[in-house]
């Protein structure tokens, strides 16, 4: 998509004078000039332009509340020096990706608002004592590729916010909570506790019930066993042996 189109598009409707961010990455600029934007965007605050095809910045309106600029992935070389008049409170810009070589060139961003520069693949951030060079020629700068001169990464601005967050939470509303669950989670116990104990005591008495049971039926076989010993002792009594009715039939 041309990036006149692009800007158009991403007006949703609205008047230049209301776009606070606009964002027109991946379109295509025809002449490698910023193309669509005016001096009507008066607040404007964040620009991105990534890999839309520009070479140079000589056309970029009159911004003069723009905060942040991305312009990665293009092929800008040269004509930063516009950014001082038009974009006067600038405190962010990503260069990466572009055809810049020269520390003269870094030399001219004369912008006294200017807090953190990203040069990454570019050649100029393949000389030597790059880092020093550029924290001497932007002595307002405080992170170059998302580090300080004490090699101290940048914060995250995101990680602060959640930060922010969880403490404007109520005071003590998770302490709260956690000791209504604590009682609750006893009262459960106990109940559960007691359901066991008589649960248990049901237990034991029907098992004493049923070893009565057990010895009861012991009992009445040990009787019968008896019972059935004296009757074969008995029995073996009442029979005569045949020799002693040979003996009875002598006697006679």
């Amino acid at each position: 998509m041309e990036m006149k189109k692009r800007v158009i598009l991403e007006l949703r409707k609205r008047n230049p004078a209301e776009v606070v961010e606009l964002v027109v990455d991946n379109c295509r600029s025809s002449d490698g000039e910023v193309e669509g934007l005016t001096d009507e965007y008066t607040e404007l605050e964040i620009l991105s332009m990534v890999n839309v095809g520009i070479s140079s910045l000589s056309k970029l309106p009159s911004l003069p509340k723009l905060r942040k600029l991305e312009v990665s992935d293009n092929t800008i070389s040269g004509g930063l020096d516009t950014l001082a008049e038009k974009c006067p409170n600038l405190t962010y810009l990503n260069l990466s990706g572009n055809k810049i070589k020269e520390l003269s060139t870094i030399e001219t961003l004369n912008l006294k608002n200017l807090k953190s520069l990203d040069l990454y693949s570019c050649e100029v951030s393949t000389l030597d004592d790059y880092r020093d060079s550029v924290f001497e020629l932007l002595p307002q700068l405080t992170y170059l590729d998302g580090y300080d001169q004490e090699d101290n990464e940048v914060p995250d601005s995101e990680a602060e916010n959640d930060d922010d967050d969880d403490e404007a939470g109520p005071p003590g509303g998770d302490d709260d909570d956690e000791d209504e669950d604590d009682e609750e989670g006893s009262e459960g116990d106990d109940e559960e506790e007691e359901v066991g104990l008589s649960y248990l005591m049901k237990e034991g008495i029907q098992d004493e019930e049923d070893d009565g049971d057990y010895v009861e039926e012991e009992e009445d076989e040990d009787e019968e066993e008896e019972d059935g010993d004296v009757d074969g002792v008995q029995g073996e009594k009442r029979k005569r042996d045949p020799e002693d009715e040979g003996d009875d039939d002598d006697d006679e």
